[in-house]
């Protein structure tokens, strides 16, 4: 019986962990980059914060959610997109490195604009 309720709990575990797509941060570039092609049935929402605070205000939204995406419910200035191929041309995102349990980005936009925003460390993986 023991052994049932353990796998039960390992399986509903892995899946559950699982099913939150994360960002990644290329090691050499620093480049920011969601892909969800790489689990097409990922839900997901990550945001980026002014401050390393999570309560602090909604500075970009990446969701597999449309109405987040198309109507930018949040009111994120640099935007809400699906993913970070879909930024407008020549935007980027850079990881700079780790604030506590966040990391601090970068926007770069296309004109050289300059925006510093924080991501939970949860939400990107470094690769």
């Amino acid at each position: 019986m023991n052994k049932i309720i353990l796998l039960l709990f390992l399986l509903t575990t892995s899946i559950h962990g699982n099913s939150q797509l994360k960002a990644q941060i290329d090691k050499k570039s620093k480049e920011f980059t969601i892909n969800p092609s790489s689990d097409p049935k990922a839900e997901y929402k990550i945001f980026g914060y002014q401050f390393p605070n999570a309560t602090t205000k909604l500075m970009i939204c990446f969701s597999s959610y449309r109405y987040d995406v198309t109507e930018n419910v949040n009111k994120c200035p640099l935007g809400a997109y699906f993913d970070s191929g879909r930024m407008k041309e020549g935007d980027r995102i850079v990881y700079l490195g780790n604030v506590g349990t966040f990391g601090k980005m970068n926007f770069i936009s296309a004109n050289g604009t300059k925006t510093l925003f924080y991501v939970p460390k949860t939400s990107f993986v470094i690769k």
